[in-house]
């Protein structure tokens, strides 16, 4: 029987299992990116690419920082008490929206018209999946855990009772997001950045719906957590899209 939180036991050191996979994620997803890169014709040069990977990476960091203190305010206030709490608070969400502003800025200040997001959309789901497992063995500790439930799936996460596994649910849906972007690939020609708004599309909506099943802070009188008032600006943000998905093909092939 698997006892919550997992860390792993290092020549008498306890490292936490949410760190190593957080590293992990990062390495991994970026060492994937660079396969991907080598197998296409980019339209953007290597210098271009690595100031849009700065500018998304500055936007990530900032919004993800920023909508975690939204998500939890009692993180302000302790944060004040120990540094640690200012660390923990930062949401994928939250990175994801906020890289896509930082890249499109970036990208005005180089002159790039070209789609830059396809090409990072199953690097990101990778990282995505190794990150969350982080989470799921972390148990209760990281705030990603889920409502208490009678569901046949429902984890003794670390507190005795029985939840909502969530960041297990995510990977799983993060494993079908990504055979679904590999199959509207390969049967469709897309138009450029298509596939990275079909990821933006598909995990904002998975992510609007789980958050009613985690203990979250939600602001009344909509009743919605931060999480999921980002995501509704996310998929507003990409309305046209949602009501005309041809817009997703090469306009010589609609």
């Amino acid at each position: 029987m698997i006892t919550f939180p997992i860390d792993f036991h290092i020549a008498g050191w306890v490292i936490d299992a949410h760190l190593v996979f957080e590293i992990l994620a990062y390495i991994l997803g970026f060492q994937y990116y660079l396969i991907l890169r080598k197998q296409v014709t980019d339209k953007i040069t290597s210098e271009q690419r690595l100031w849009i990977i700065i500018g998304g990476a500055l936007g990530a960091a900032i919004f993800s920082k920023l909508l975690g203190f939204l998500e939890h305010p009692e993180l302000i206030s302790l944060s004040q008490q120990s540094v640690i709490y200012f660390f923990v608070s930062k949401t994928i969400v939250g990175g994801l929206l906020g890289g896509l502003i930082g890249v499109e800025i970036a990208k005005q200040f180089l002159g790039v018209k070209h789609s830059s997001g396809d090409l990072f959309c199953l690097p990101i789901i990778l990282g995505m999946i190794i990150g969350r497992i982080g989470c799921f063995l972390s148990g209760i500790e990281d705030s990603t855990h889920g409502l208490p439930t009678d569901f046949i799936l429902g984890m003794n996460l670390g507190d005795g009772i029985p939840r909502h596994p969530t960041a297990f649910y995510e990977i799983g849906v993060l494993i079908l997001i990504g055979l679904f972007l590999i199959n509207v690939r390969k049967h469709w020609i897309l138009a450029e950045g298509s596939l990275f708004k079909l990821f933006m599309i598909s995990y904002l909506s998975w992510r609007l719906g789980i958050e009613f099943l985690k203990p979250v802070y939600q602001y009344e009188p909509i009743g919605l957590s931060a999480i999921q008032m980002a995501c509704l600006a996310g998929l507003i943000y990409y309305s046209k899209v949602i009501l005309f998905p041809s817009s997703l093909l090469q306009k010589n092939h609609t």
